[in-house]
């Protein structure tokens, strides 16, 4: 007898919701600073951050919590979704004090950017001297946000997803930058060594919304990005590889209509895990502290929708070629607010930054 939809849509869910965490961390909670709307967080050596917030501003935030707003940040779209995004410190910050931003800007819904400067922290205020755009996606425009996420790999080069805006189609198309992650040098030009001729800056395709981009200690990259009406992704990103979107999904559209799987192509990759109901998974570490032993190896992934940090086990792996990769979800600690960011300083701490208004970063220790 053939089961009614609605009864399938549930077992559907049932097969791919996650099963309850079989421990979970107790842990103390402290306000560091306090946002409005940000977007990321960067710690820096020695102590304290940069912060970025969705309207403009570039936050540097001292070990004491202090706040002072950095200068010299380029104009942003501010709307929507859009914004200045991201902040990273260059691999060799010790030495260039080396700062990369990615933010939105222009018209008819603005171009995913990526910069840098150098920050002087002992102007008044402190700045980034000499900012320079380094890449620009093109073509521009589209709705929603851009995805903005830069990781640096072993190999010293920039990785940076850029989403599809809304636009769908565009993932699937190679020499338009939307619905990519891109491996560039870190001066912003195509790195050498990707795989597509074609559209040289690309390292894979067929993304939605990356949201989170991690290198592991085995020097795999993970990303994960939001589904349409479920079907949240974590991927194992290879160069190359075409992981689907729009053509496919473990999500539905946003009317219900469905959408074909991954298993329904040969030729595209699937997620390692996917989340169904959503966590809307934002901000993502590979954790490799001191101060939570029993999370070294795992990935620390912010949910908007979940209000929670979600803690993944990854599946050790001896080299980036390692297969099958496997990641299951072990614990989720609740903190009752849209968690946008995660990051770890050197001791280990662990840092979650609040969405919206009033946001604050958290700092989260082992409960005593």
């Amino acid at each position: 007898m053939k089961r009614p939809a609605w009864i399938c849509a549930l077992a559907l869910i049932a097969a791919v919701a996650p099963p309850a965490s079989a421990q979970t961390t107790r842990i103390a909670t402290e306000t560091v600073a306090v946002f409005e709307a940000p977007c990321a967080v960067a710690p820096l050596p020695g102590g304290g951050f940069l912060v970025t917030e969705k309207a403009g501003q570039l936050v540097l935030v001292d070990a004491e919590g202090d706040r002072r707003r950095v200068a010299g940040v380029p104009a942003v779209r501010a709307a929507g979704q859009t914004g200045l995004h991201d902040v990273a410190l260059a691999p060799d910050f010790a030495q260039s004090g080396l700062v990369y931003l990615t933010w939105v800007a222009g018209d008819d819904g603005g171009a995913l950017h990526l910069g840098r400067g150098r920050l002087d922290r002992a102007a008044s205020p402190p700045r980034l001297e000499g900012f320079e755009t380094l890449w620009r996606a093109d073509p521009s425009g589209g709705r929603g946000h851009p995805g903005a996420i830069i990781a640096f790999g072993p190999d010293g080069h920039l990785f940076l997803t850029s989403g599809d805006r809304q636009l769908g189609d565009p993932a699937q198309v190679l020499d338009d930058a939307r619905g990519k992650i891109l491996r560039l040098t870190a001066q912003g030009r195509p790195a050498p060594g990707n795989p597509f001729p074609e559209a040289p800056a690309v390292w894979s395709h067929g993304h939605r919304n990356p949201y989170g981009l991690a290198f592991d200690a085995a020097g795999r990259l993970w990303s994960h990005e939001m589904g349409p009406r479920g079907g949240d992704e974590l991927n194992l990103i290879t160069p190359g590889a075409n992981y689907g979107w729009p053509a496919v999904s473990e999500g539905r559209h946003y009317s219900g209509w469905p959408i074909p799987g991954h298993d329904s192509r040969a030729d595209v990759v699937a997620p390692v895990l996917h989340w169904t109901p959503v966590i809307a998974p934002a901000g993502m570490i590979i954790y490799d502290g001191a101060a939570f032993p029993d999370w070294r190896g795992s990935a620390l992934i912010g949910g908007l929708r979940a209000e929670a940090l979600v803690r993944v086990h990854l599946s050790d792996g001896q080299s980036p070629a390692d297969t099958p990769a496997r990641a299951q979800e072990v614990e989720r600690l609740p903190l009752g607010t849209r968690i946008r960011d995660v990051a770890a300083d050197a001791a280990g701490a662990v840092y979650v930054l609040e969405d919206g208004p009033r946001a604050r970063l958290l700092r989260l220790t082992p409960e005593k």
